[in-house]
């Protein structure tokens, strides 16, 4: 690619430090090696070939899809091992069936009798074997069965009867992202371990092989003290980080490695904002620490560099508008900033914002625009 400065981009743009995303990837690799546990890195968050590629130590490995869409684009990269994290449904069959077709090692989830039927009646005349995980409720935050419900046993076996093969079980602890401490994210990653551990030892006894214990999210993956009869773990958001990860003292706000470039357009200065053009179709509408002890609106302001103004936020969105303002309101001194002037934006949820933009603007710790990475989108 011709090689750029940001302050030659047009605004907005997706802004990605790569070497911030090394150290993250680094960070969670080094955890589970400590805990001994093989790694299924959830792409959703990238949606890009080569994050993947980082995430899985260079080479293609397996990987956890929530889309079928990614499953086809990272298969044509040659990730082969993939676990299609969202509950199965009969209409996908076709395009499961594709890609077994093609040599992928396909695996699905489910959660229920009435999903256990409908997979086995969809598989039945298919020539190649499904295998499926059973998804376990560990805190009662989305899916799942519970792990001492009858229904677990009984859905193994309408799976088993039906030739799919029970490979294990899977949860996700949303949960964690309501924690509000260290010691707090510690107790969710056990209670998410020997949950997700007793449902699959449940089958075992029942005569279940249930090969697979898989957890994940990133709080509890990096919070985990022990993975004892864990077998994999699958995180997606660690890549980046985010102002939500920041907000549970997962990661440092110097740790994100996400950011949307945007222009000063205006100012309206009786009302201390400062008006820019990166909207909600730049950040997206996700407010997701506006639970959380800080509220930081639509995104938290840095400078062109990357150096976080604290006190500044994008306290409200328009489709392409942002207006950035103190957070203090009224209170507080307005940006002096003139119009033409870049700033970067970190994102509340990283998922969310890179979603709204087709490429990565690599950066290497300068303004420099290094690469430039495609993403995918769609279903």
């Amino acid at each position: 690619m011709t090689s750029q400065i940001i302050t030659q981009l047009e605004t907005p743009a997706l802004l990605l430090e790569r070497g911030r995303m090394q150290k993250n990837i680094a960070r969670l690799r080094d955890q589970l090696v400590r805990l001994k546990v093989a790694f299924r890195p959830h792409v959703k968050t990238a949606k890009c070939v080569e994050v993947a590629l980082a995430m899985s130590g260079g080479s293609p490995g397996p990987i956890t899809v929530s889309t079928l869409r990614e499953a086809d684009y990272f298969a044509d990269h040659g990730f082969t091992d993939i676990l299609y994290a969202v509950g199965f449904t009969p209409n996908k069959m076709g395009h499961f069936a594709a890609l077994l077709k093609r040599g992928v090692m396909l695996t699905v989830i489910l959660d229920s009798l009435d999903a256990a039927h409908a997979l086995v009646q969809a598989s039945a005349a298919m020539p190649f074997a499904v295998n499926a995980l059973i998804e376990i409720d560990c805190d009662g935050h989305r899916a799942g069965i519970l792990p001492d419900c009858a229904d677990l046993l009984a859905v193994a076996d309408v799976l088993a009867k039906g030739g799919v093969i029970v490979a294990g079980v899977m949860t996700h602890a949303g949960g964690s992202y309501d924690c509000r401490s260290d010691e707090a994210l510690r107790v969710m990653a056990e209670q998410e371990r020997s949950r997700t551990v007793r449902a699959a030892e449940r089958l075992r006894q029942a005569g279940h092989a249930a090969p697979v214990v898989s957890v994940g999210s990133t709080p509890t993956a990096l919070f985990a003290q022990n993975l004892t009869g864990v077998t994999e773990v699958r995180a997606g958001v660690f890549v980046f980080f985010d102002l939500v990860m920041a907000g549970l003292d997962v990661c440092r706000v110097d740790d994100i490695a996400l950011s949307v470039l945007t222009t000063v357009i205006g100012h309206q200065r009786e009302k201390g904002w400062t008006i820019v053009d990166a909207g909600w179709m730049a950040m997206s509408r996700d407010r997701g620490t506006a639970t959380q002890p800080v509220d930081q609106g639509f995104g938290l302001v840095c400078d062109a560099n990357g150096v976080a103004l604290p006190d500044y936020i994008m306290v409200s969105a328009n489709q392409e508008h942002g207006i950035i303002a103190h957070r203090n309101g009224a209170e507080g001194k307005p940006l002096d900033i003139p119009v033409g002037a870049q700033l970067r934006i970190l994102p509340n949820h990283a998922c969310a914002t890179a979603a709204q933009h087709a490429r990565y603007h690599v950066l290497d710790g300068t303004s420099a625009v290094v690469d430039g990475w495609e993403r995918i989108s769609g279903w």
